[in-house]
Parts: structure tokens; sequence; C-alpha cells
């Protein structure tokens, strides 16, 4: 064997006089080495500077010092330097080695010769290859701990004599204590890392828990949580992904990222919704490289996640009932999340999860109070018109004709377009569909159109949120929301702005829309019910009116004729109006004479029920006695009031030509052929003397 410990060297060497050295200016050289060996706080610059500074205290071909790795019981190089021959210090394999003798029995080692060594056969294939024929080797350790071992070698055989393996231990010891020092420094460091980022965790998980239990709004604390979240998690990107309420996609609530991934949300979540949709409908967590996705995940197999991003982590936001939502991460390398990393992810979810969910149950508390309060309103608003005796009066066969078809559509939900006159009881026609249908137990929202200013318009239809414009001081619940599962009647829907339309349009097709200022999208079971007392098809030619919506409203058409086309309800709505009014002012009107009833039903009522109504109600409260008298000025037909009667023929006369042209040009006010240019009159002034003459085309 040529391996002792302390042999005796075969060579003529002098220590006394080693690279032009005394022996004693050696050991003086190896203190002033240990003196600064303390200032160096890293093994690696310590080794490199060890190596450097041996040259002239040691002359050796190869000085090495190796560690020890217990996690992956392997040899380390801390320090390679090879004269003679480039070499590559890779980590070895522990078992059989040279290190592993000189460790575990920590006395150094002596192969005087590596061509006659016979045993580890990998260690000495090593130091052939580095041209070594002869080495020393020393345990590195300090008293309290093993590092691993250090090496010299010399490329001619029994190159360490007694003397050189006494000298050579002092300085492998003194090197042993510095590396020791170093390591341990290091590992201070690495604690101190982990426990900051321990503590960052710690932190955040305590930050979490104070900002989800804050006022702010939910969209802020999640975009708080993404950017700490990602600092912690040491990802490139992180965010909050919630599902539209009510439609199967996703969209990113919250989302941050880093300089060194450079994407955006729109660019992210694309990629990861396919993805985060399996992760939420399964409610369990995933994490590994993109690569690794199954291809059913995605969309187009062909597409993995943005492009930058190798790996990724999903957790589920799983609450009591239902999973709300995804916790995702990504990194542009592929660091792989450990079991910490979820761990602690599953500690932010779940106070994720609770948060978010408390917060939805409170939203969606707010809105039903919202909705409540405003329904209260509108059910005060229609007892009150109930207990004053709006009801549908009369036995005409053309009331019967408009009543039968009301019995027929009123079950169905389709949309319904009241049209006539002013003043002949569109809404009650609105209301009697709405008694007669499923939805009688939910609310009946009405909205006039043309009483709301046109700015404020689409914020009663839609709703708008706090601060969506000025004056928004707080959040409002539009008449499509309020009326979910109920009737919403549109009156005067002719009013409507042009550039409205589109909106209404696209909330009876989709049925959902958007509140004013925000992005979120809200569902909405509401029947419709519109109501006009304008030409809509001439108003679509005029183009002042869209055709679209014109087509899409115009489902059921109902015609509710003027009273002078049923006049014999009127006796009816007489003595209908007498006795609630009577009732209402303590009156005791027994009588109403024939000639009044007569004038009554031969006045041509221009304004209808409503005209009436008020004409009687005038009536009950100037009569003093118990005979309902009527000023025959307000009632006789022109003809027979002899201070206009001049002018009532002119205007019978007027009305009667009117009507002609109108037949000859079938119905068409506008246009070069129109009525409105035959008369030589503006389409707004001809329509203007039509509701005035009471003059209306009936459908066919």
């Amino acid at each position: 064997m040529a391996v002792r410990l302390f042999a005796e060297s075969k060579m003529n060497i002098h220590l006394q006089d080693v690279g032009g050295l005394s022996l004693a200016a050696r050991y003086e050289s190896l203190i002033r080495l240990s003196q600064v060996l303390d200032i160096f706080r890293t093994a690696d610059r310590l080794c490199s500077f060890v190596v450097a500074e041996l040259e002239s205290v040691v002359r050796c071909d190869v000085i090495g010092i190796t560690k020890f790795d217990k996690q992956t019981n392997e040899v380390t190089w801390l320090m390679l330097d090879v004269k003679t021959h480039n070499f590559n210090a890779k980590p070895i394999a522990w078992d059989g080695t040279v290190s592993q003798l000189v460790f575990e029995s920590q006395q150094p080692l002596v192969i005087a010769d590596v061509d006659r060594e016979e045993g580890y056969p990998a260690s000495m294939e090593r130091l052939r290859q580095m041209g070594i024929r002869s080495v020393c080797v020393f345990p590195l350790k300090t008293p309290v701990r093993r590092i691993g071992a250090i090496y010299f070698g010399r490329c001619y055989p029994d190159a360490f004599p007694e003397e050189e393996v006494r000298f050579l231990s002092l300085v492998a010891g003194t090197i042993g204590m510095a590396v020791g020092s170093a390591l341990c420094f290091e590992a201070t460091q690495r604690v101190q890392a982990e426990l900051s980022h321990e503590k960052s965790r710690l932190k955040l998980l305590l930050d979490l828990t104070n900002s989800l239990g804050s006022s702010e709004r939910l969209d802020i604390q999640l975009l708080k949580i993404a950017v700490s979240l990602r600092q912690i998690m040491r990802s490139d990107i992180a965010g909050v992904i919630l599902p539209e309420a009510g439609i199967e996609r996703l969209r990113a609530s919250a989302f941050d990222s880093s300089e060194r991934a450079a994407i955006s949300e729109a660019e992210a979540l694309p990629y990861f919704d396919s993805v985060s949709r399996e992760v939420c409908h399964a409610g369990t967590p995933w994490s590994g490289r993109t690569d690794d996705l199954p291809p059913q995940w995605l969309r187009d197999p062909s597409k993995q996640t943005a492009a930058c991003i190798k790996t990724i982590c999903l957790f589920p936001l799983v609450s009591r009932s239902c999973t709300l939502g995804v916790l995702a991460l990504g990194r542009v390398v592929e660091n792989t999340f450990t079991r910490d990393d979820l761990a602690l992810l599953g500690e932010v979810a779940r106070q994720v999860a609770i948060a978010l969910e408390n917060t939805l149950a409170y939203d969606r508390i707010a809105d039903l109070k919202d909705k409540l309060v405003q329904e209260k309103l509108y059910l005060e608003d229609e007892l009150h018109r109930e207990l004053i005796g709006a009801e549908i009066v009369g036995e005409s066969v053309a009331l019967r004709r408009v009543l039968q078809k009301v019995e027929i559509v009123a079950p169905t939900d389709s949309i319904v377009l009241i049209s006539g006159e002013t003043g002949t009881g569109k809404e009650l026609i609105a209301r009697a569909l709405h008694k007669l249908s499923s939805r009688r137990t939910s609310a009946f929202v009405k909205l006039n159109c043309a009483a709301i200013p046109l700015g404020l318009l689409e914020s009663e239809l839609f709703g708008h949120e706090k601060g969506a414009f000025t004056g928004a001081v707080a959040k409002r619940i539009g008449r499509f929301e309020l009326a979910n599962h109920g009737t919403l009647f549109l009156d005067e829907i002719g009013e409507v702005p042009l550039e409205v339309q589109p909106k209404l349009l696209h909330v009876l097709q989709e049925q959902e829309f958007e509140r004013l200022g925000s992005s979120h999208t809200t569902r909405t079971d509401a029947r419709l019910i519109v109501a006009t007392n304008r030409d809509l098809a001439t108003m679509v030619e005029n183009m002042e009116f869209r055709s679209d919506l014109f087509y899409r409203i115009n489902v059921v058409p109902i015609y509710v004729p003027p009273l002078r086309e049923r006049a014999e309800d009127i006796p009816l709505l007489v003595r209908y109006f007498v006795q609630r009014f009577a009732k209402r002012l303590r009156k005791n009107l027994e009588t109403i004479p024939t000639e009044t009833m007569n004038a009554l039903c031969n006045y041509r009522w221009p304004g209808n029920i409503r005209e009436l109504q008020n004409v009687l109600e005038r009536a009950v409260i100037l009569s003093p006695g118990s005979v309902l008298e009527i000023p025959l000025g307000d009632i006789l037909p022109a003809e027979e009031q002899s201070p206009q009667n001049r002018d009532g023929t002119l205007l019978e006369s007027e009305r009667k030509h009117i009507l002609a042209v109108l037949e000859d040009t079938n119905w068409v006010l506008a246009g070069k052929n129109g009525a409105a240019a035959r008369l030589g009159l503006k389409r707004s002034t001809l329509q203007s003397r039509m509701q005035k003459l009471g003059i209306s085309r009936h459908p066919k």
C-alpha cells in the first residue's frame, strides 16, 4: 500500500529551505496568514484567498478544500486550484472516497504514490487526471463541527515527509477554523434571511387580516393582497380571479406583475382563464410547470399560459358552499413552489375566501336592502293608486276586445307595446297585464321617459355607482334591477333619446347591463311593457327612433281606443267617477240629469278619460246640491255652442279635410308625397293639429 500516516520520507528534501523560505519563515508566514483570515465572511472568498496566499508557505501542484453536504450526500468543492491540468471540480458522490475516510476517522491520510494505491479507485482516477502522484489529506474541522477535508498534492511520489505533514497539519487546522467561522456566518445570514422571510410571511397574514376587515372597497383590498403576495412569494405575477356574476367566464379582479414579467392583465387573463376555471370547478389547488398542464385544461392546446410564465400556482378560494374564485401566482423561471409556499397560500386563500364571501354577502344584503326600500316606495305608490280607484271601467266592444287580448298575453313574458292617444288609460292596461301574470307578486315598476331629464334617464334605467358622475353621492339601483322578476313599464317610449336606445336594446336582447361607473355585469329578469302616444313607425322613417329597437318592442301590440270610439262606456265612467269624487269630498250627489249625460256622451273628448275625469271632478266640487251640475260650455258639441258656432264648424271642416288627405296618402306624414307636403304644413305642425283634432290611425 502506498498509503501511510506520517510515513517516512524517501526523498532528499530540506524542510529548512522550501520555496526559498526557512522553516521559521514558513511558520511566521502561517501566523501572519491566520491573523487576516477572520476578515472574510464567505467561504468562497476565504478559500480563494487561502489558496493564493499558501503559495508562499506551501509549494504544491494542487490544493483543494471540500465540504460534505448531508442533504445531497455529496462532496462539494469549496476551492480546487490545479497547477498542472484544467479540472472540472463537480460535486462527487460521498461513498468510497478519500474524503469519506478522512471525514469519518478525523485523521490525516498520506498517499505516497497514487499509481501504486489499490484502494479508492474513483478518487485515485481523479488525482491521476490532475497529474498528481502523491497527496496528503487532512480533516477540515472546528472544535465543534466537522466540515470536510483539505487536499495537498504534488506531481511526484513520496512528496510528504513527516515534518511536512506536521506543518501541513497546522495549516489545515488554521484553515479549518477560518472556514468554519465563514460557514457559520453564512449559515447565520441564511437563518436571518429565512427568519426575515418568515417574518414577512407572518406580517402578510396579519396585514391581510387587518385589510380584509377594513372598510375599503373589495377591489382595492384584493389589489393590495396581490401586490404583497407577489413580493412575499417571490413571484413575477399575482392576481385574484373571480367569475362574472351568472356568466361562465372569469375576470381578474386584482392583478400585479413585476418588471421582469412585463405582462399586463389583458395578456395574462386569456391564458389563465381556462386553467383557472378548471381549478375553480375542481376546488383543488394546482402547482407546477406550465408545460405540464393537462391539454384538456387549455382552450387551444397549442397555447400554454403567457409565454414568459414558466411556473404557476393556482389556489381555489373555497367558501362554505362554493368556490368563489382562484388565487393565481406565476414565475418566469422554472422554480416550483415549495410545501411552505403552498401552506402559506392555503392560509391566505382561506382568509381571502372568508372575506370575499362576507363582502359578497354584505353587497347582496345592501342591494336587497336598497331594492326593498325602492320597492316599498313603489308599492306605496301602487297602493295609493288603487285606493283612489284606478280601475278599468267599461263594457264596450272595443274595450272588451282589448281586455280579451290582455288576458291572452298576460301569462307570457313577451314584450307588449301599448299605443293610443294620451289619456286613454294605457298605464291601466299595463297594470292589468302585470296583475294577470305570474309576476304579480313582484314589483310593478313604472318610468315615464318623457318626465326624466336627458342626462339622468340612463341612470334611472340602469343605476349608477357612487362617484360615477357629478352629484352621484351614493349608489343607486336602476329600474331594470329593481324590476327583476317583476314588470317594468316604460311610458312614453318614443321620448327615449337616440343615444340611450342602443343600451336599451342590449338589455332587452342580452338580459344584462352595467351600472354607470361600474364594470360589473348585472343580470335582470324583468318583463318589459312599453307605451306611447306617438306613431313609432313614422318616427323610424324619419330617423327619430331606431328600427331595431322598434322591431324588438313591437312583439305584441295593443291599441287602446280613444273615448269617442267607445261612447257606450261614458255613462259607466261618469257614474264611477262621480261616486268616487263625491265619497272623497263627502258630498251627496244622487242625480245626474239626462241632458247632462247626453251632453257628456256626445262630446268628442280630445283629452279622453283624463279629460272626462277632470271635468267630473270639477263638477262635483262646484255642484251645490244633490244634482250634478256641469257648465254646458265644457261639454256641449262645438256646433251647439253659439258663441263659437262658426269656429266649431271650421274645426270640423279642417278635421274632415285632414282625414281625407291622410287616407289619400295612406297615412304617410313626411316625404315629398306625404300628407304634410300636400297640406302645406310641417310634419310637426300636422302632428300637433292631428292631436288637437283627435285624429289617429286605427291599427289594421
